[in-house]
């Protein structure tokens, strides 16, 4: 897909079982739903706006959510291509649709788009994003595969403490008080001595303090088969133009080096370290690619940690893991509420985040990532139908998208 005022759209098929085909969007109909879209997920901008997107917005509402699926599909997805996909599905074939997104179109939940009041695209399809060209064919990026690497540990930084803020603040806690009884604490037990740190008790992964940058590079460097964090992103606005300014919080204090600025006592691991390593900070610069190479599968649970793909030239989070080896990459198109806030603002009483975090995880394990999450997202949407409740909604679980190069 390319934006020119008008979206651009063409497709074809690996086998060139079907015939390929292009269409043309039109800039007005885009712009709308792409709109309603918006007023629909939580925006950092929007201050106390988080209530209303959870309790009445169109991701947690029934009628309003099916129709901005209907909106978005006949928007969205060009009427050629919508029957080769319902005529594949009468035949009980179910394709595998990679698509690459403009920018405006980065934060579609493609997988619940419905092409039919009753059919969303995710009963149909499988579903994942492309990364750029630029990036997949780039010459010094070296993959690693899975099938290679599968039994080597997995890293998960989960919830890190960011020095200089508390618990309760803007950089705190994200899955709050550590307790062996969790559904997250309870999930990476039953990898013993697979999970990186080694502890001998699942809290002691939470919270911890000596999560950085550095202990990142040391423990990617002696080899993984897996990185999962979860905490927090922060993503320049899209019309700043800086997609490589993107911030993962880890433990890192305001005298690490790095390109990003200091914020109380505690420096971010930005985008442009991981693809600059120490380019311009060291006389012998070492390539972020070398610094902190990246797993096959990387997981990177935060708020809209996906959201380079809303730039014209991608050089966030998604990107630079890409960049430094990883072949696949789940990220999230918008911020996600907590459980936290889905306990304060809705009737709740269940742990949301928590399972969304372990059905990430246990696709990331699979052998078929993509479909186990997916087979995950059409249960959640099954409920979701026949239990419209806030902890079944769109709003978190259609959030995820697994980005492959």
């Amino acid at each position: 897909m390319a934006d020119a005022g008008d979206v651009y759209v063409s497709w074809r098929w690996d086998d060139d079982a079907l015939a390929r085909g292009v269409a043309v969007l039109p800039r007005d109909q885009v712009r709308e739903v792409l709109q309603v879209l918006a007023e629909a997920v939580p925006n950092p901008s929007r201050p106390n706006d988080l209530r209303r997107v959870m309790t009445e917005g169109a991701l947690v509402d029934p009628a309003k959510e099916l129709a901005l699926a209907q909106q978005l599909s006949s928007t969205l997805l060009p009427y050629a291509l919508a029957v080769q996909l319902y005529e594949l599905s009468q035949r009980g074939i179910r394709p595998h649709l990679r698509i690459q997104p403009s920018p405006r179109l980065a934060q579609v939940p493609w997988e619940i788009i419905a092409p039919d009041p009753d059919i969303r695209l995710l009963d149909i399809a499988d579903v994942s994003l492309l990364a750029p060209v630029s990036v997949v064919n780039a010459p010094e990026r070296i993959a690693r595969r899975w099938h290679e690497t599968r039994d080597l540990p997995v890293v998960a930084i989960l919830d890190p403490r960011v020095p200089g803020f508390r618990a309760d603040s803007e950089l705190g806690s994200v899955l709050g008080r550590p307790s062996p009884e969790t559904p997250v604490s309870q999930h990476f037990n039953t990898y013993g001595d697979r999970v990186v740190p080694h502890v001998t008790d699942p809290v002691e992964l939470f919270r911890r303090a000596d999560t950085d940058r550095d202990w990142l590079s040391e423990v990617l460097r002696q080899g993984a088969s897996r990185l999962v964090y979860v905490g927090h992103v922060t993503s320049p606005a899209p019309e700043s133009g800086h997609s490589e300014h993107a911030e993962l919080h880890l433990s890192c204090t305001a005298d690490t080096r790095g390109f990003a600025a200091p914020n109380r006592t505690h420096r971010p691991l930005s985008a442009k370290d991981l693809l600059l390593g120490t380019y311009s900070l060291d006389p012998t610069p070492v390539a972020g690619r070398d610094l902190w190479p990246m797993p096959s599968r990387v997981a990177l649970i935060a708020c809209e940690s996906g959201g380079d793909l809303r730039f014209t030239e991608a050089l966030g989070l998604t990107t630079a893991a890409l960049s430094a080896g990883a072949e696949l990459v789940t990220a999230t198109r918008w911020p996600l509420p907590t459980d936290h806030a889905f306990h304060t603002l809705t009737p709740t009483t269940t742990s949301p985040l928590q399972a969304a975090i372990c059905a990430v995880d246990t696709a990331h394990d699979s052998s078929t990532p993509i479909p186990t999450l997916l087979t995950w997202q059409r249960a959640r949407l099954s409920t979701w139908r026949t239990d419209p409740t806030p902890e079944n909604a769109p709003l978190l679980w259609a959030a995820f998208a697994t980005v492959t190069d």
